[in-house]
């Protein structure tokens, strides 16, 4: 008897860590409905796909939750709002998941709370960094774990207002995450800087620019500094042409997610030394939380982690304190258990705040710098998230009522 439910539960972990629909029945597992942009952002969901299969093997290594074994049943939703919507339909009707988790586009992000808010499921956003998701168009039942668009900006602003450059150019893509950037990076500094000036803006669509282009025109305008919130191949591509035309000399530079292994990786030499950024400098962090994390990921998957790790592993680790929390898989009581839970995760103890079900998850922020002919972080700092939110009064201006 106990080989069979050890080869039960063997099935489970194997489809869990596969991302596979598992073999064995509902009541031996509890299984959460993962969604994601895997084919169009893999730079960043390949390791974080990583990140939640280590978080998976642990907890059912440890035990399992509620007596039963964890497991993912994930689907790629193409970067796409109606087909994101669709793979939600058809993780909680077919696969009869318990609750959602993931994605990574802020337009999908947006769709699938939504999705959840109709259909009353609990819906942990992984990644979407738009803040709509937890302001504008928050809903009781979804949350949200990474440092949100506003965020990032903010933890930049200080240090952008200490520089004191009055005309400033400012890069994005051309979505809801870059136009979002740019608003904030505009609001915050026109309260804290009067005077400053925003003398021209590039918006090239997201994975479409023509950075030869960008590069001239922002040269054009002669600006002091420059606010970009391009990653990906588009930052390696305005990296590239900026480096060529000198564009960088002489000017500060601020840009969001550069910092991240999944984007500063690729840029090796051309690495622009000196960038303000905010990131994730993996080889330096020595907290003992973040150890453990760095060992056990190194030892099961032979490479070291980026920023997306953190994030699928936190995840799930948010969906595994929610489920210990509330002591049952009821959805009312897991979305009560999810407002105010606490836990901790890689980059140290985490909240979800009961005023916006936005996580106090923070960002490391720092410098670019060249070592060894490839891109580091360098001066950097972890700032805590709880330091860079808005106010009660502010979010209760923004958030409609559940």
């Amino acid at each position: 008897m106990k080989r069979g439910i050890k080869a039960v539960f063997g099935v489970a972990l194997a489809a869990a860590l596969t991302g596979g629909a598992g073999a064995a029945s509902a009541q031996d597992t509890i299984k959460l409905g993962e969604m994601n942009s895997y084919k169009n952002f893999a730079a960043f969901l390949e390791p974080y796909k990583k990140g939640w299969e280590l978080a998976v093997d642990e907890i059912n290594a440890s035990g399992g939750l509620l007596g039963k074994k964890l497991e993912i049943v994930s689907r790629d939703d193409n970067g796409n709002p109606g087909d994101a919507v669709r793979v939600a339909e058809e993780l909680l009707n077919r696969e009869k998941v318990n609750f959602l988790i993931g994605t990574f586009p802020s337009n999908v992000g947006l769709a699938v709370a939504s999705f959840a808010k109709e259909k009353k499921v609990l819906f942990i956003a992984a990644e979407p960094l738009t803040d709509k998701i937890v302001w504008d168009q928050g809903n009781r039942y979804t949350f949200r774990l990474r440092a949100s668009t506003y965020m990032q900006t903010a933890m930049l602003v200080p240090d952008a207002v200490k520089l004191n450059k009055k005309r400033w150019a400012i890069v994005y893509p051309n979505y809801e995450y870059g136009q979002a950037a740019t608003a904030a990076f505009k609001k915050l500094m026109q309260e804290r800087q009067p005077g400053v000036e925003f003398v021209i803006e590039q918006a090239p669509p997201l994975g479409k620019i023509e950075a030869g282009a960008v590069a001239d025109a922002i040269a054009a305008a002669k600006p002091d500094a420059i606010f970009s919130s391009l990653f990906g191949p588009d930052l390696a591509k305005f990296v590239r042409e900026g480096n060529t035309r000198e564009l960088f000399k002489g000017k500060e530079v601020f840009n969001l997610l550069a910092g991240e292994p999944e984007y500063l990786d690729p840029l090796k030499d051309e690495t622009p030394a000196g960038w303000y950024v905010t990131g994730y400098p993996w080889q330096d962090i020595k907290t003992p939380e973040h150890t453990a994390f760095l060992n056990a990921y190194q030892a099961k998957f032979k490479d070291y982690p980026r920023l997306g790790s953190i994030v699928g592993y936190s995840t799930v680790l948010s969906a595994a304190a929610v489920i210990k929390k509330a002591g049952t898989l009821d959805m009312e009581k897991l979305v009560d258990a999810m407002s105010g839970l606490e836990h901790m995760t890689p980059v140290g103890k985490i909240m979800y705040r009961p005023q916006d079900n936005q996580s106090t998850m923070g960002a490391y922020v720092g410098k670019l710098a060249l070592k060894n002919g490839a891109g580091v972080m360098a001066d950097w700092y972890y700032a805590d998230g709880a330091k860079f939110l808005p106010s009660d009064a502010d979010v209760k201006k923004m958030r409609p009522a559940n």
